[in-house]
């Protein structure tokens, strides 16, 4: 595959807020979405934790940021962080 077709290949990718960056090189981000319940139509908040890839350890708690899908790194990591969206805000 050429470099050119690597460009426009489709990847998915989410946006989400880290909750752990214990592990080194891995953070922990929660994505939320909100879908209508099934049977019932309402509006419901759905959530899920992804395993992420930060070579450099440089997100933390509460940053927001953006994952894309790539091949299996590990056991449970099958997503790369791609770009901080927000950093986290001191309170």
């Amino acid at each position: 595959m050429s470099e050119a077709q690597q460009a426009t290949k489709n990847t998915r990718t989410l946006i989400g807020k880290v909750v752990s960056d214990k592990r080194a090189k891995t953070v922990t981000v929660l994505v939320e979405r909100r879908a209508a319940h099934e049977l019932y139509g309402k509006i419901v908040a759905r959530s899920r934790k992804y395993h992420a890839h930060d070579e450099k350890g440089e997100y933390h708690m509460g940053d927001t940021v953006e994952i894309a899908e790539t091949r299996p790194l590990s056991k449970t990591k099958a997503w790369v962080v791609t770009r901080l969206v927000e950093k986290a805000r001191l309170v």
